[in-house]
């Protein structure tokens, strides 16, 4: 009998913390580990921590029913890209989450998120395809998450929160609250750094640092 594939794309550091929830996701299921891989364009070694490394060409060609596949890769319009070829061959998002992942009321998770330990999404929230939310991060209510979005270890996103596609949230980054019917909204593409505090919407494409967090200089 045939049986599914699924890999984890992505065997560097981002890969190598989500291959121990993926597998252990598939122990639940009563799934076999030998059909669980890293996929990784380049590989470096046939094996990392007990599973293959196959190049992407060579995934689509095992045997198997159907494939799945997590995009273990922090940017998110690296995982774009990864996500239409992975389409275009027929192999299917995989979400990921640990065992201690809560979700609370009224979420709506796209396919293919890569959630981590202690992640904590509470209610009425909804969140596009391939979200990355990482160790110890959450979302809170009433928040709008886009596609492509990547959370950092520590993101603590507080409620009537909008964020567009592509953002990059770094480590320890506090979101203030926003208010209902006006949130606080982080524009596509921007970029958060590591232990900003963002009080207020940040435009489209920007970058910002601090706290309160401002638009990065390019001085000095």
């Amino acid at each position: 009998m045939t049986l599914p594939m699924y890999a984890v794309f992505g065997a560097s550091g981002c890969g190598r913390g989500i291959m121990p929830l993926a597998r252990a996701q598939l122990q639940r299921e009563g799934i076999a580990l030998d059909r669980l891989v890293f996929v990784d364009d380049s590989p470096q070694v046939a094996s990392i921590n007990g599973h293959r490394v196959l190049r992407y060409a060579d995934f689509v060609l095992e045997t198997a029913s159907t494939r799945h596949v997590v995009l273990a890769i922090a940017n998110g319009l690296v995982r774009e890209k990864l996500a239409g070829r992975c389409a275009a061959d027929g192999v299917r998002p995989w979400t990921v989450a640990a065992e201690n992942v809560v979700v609370m009321d009224d979420v709506v998770l796209g396919e293919g998120a890569a959630l981590s330990p202690f992640v904590t999404i509470t209610s009425n929230i909804r969140i596009g395809r391939h979200f990355h939310a990482n160790l110890y991060s959450y979302v809170e209510h009433d928040c709008v998450i886009g596609d492509f979005v990547t959370f950092a270890p520590g993101v603590k996103c507080n409620g009537n929160i909008a964020i567009e596609d592509h953002v990059y949230v770094g480590s320890g980054v506090v979101i203030k609250q926003g208010q209902p019917g006006r949130p606080l909204v982080i524009g596509r593409g921007a970029v958060i750094g590591m232990g900003a505090v963002v009080t207020r919407d940040v435009p489209s494409g920007s970058t910002v640092v601090g706290n309160p967090a401002r638009p990065l200089s390019s001085k000095g």
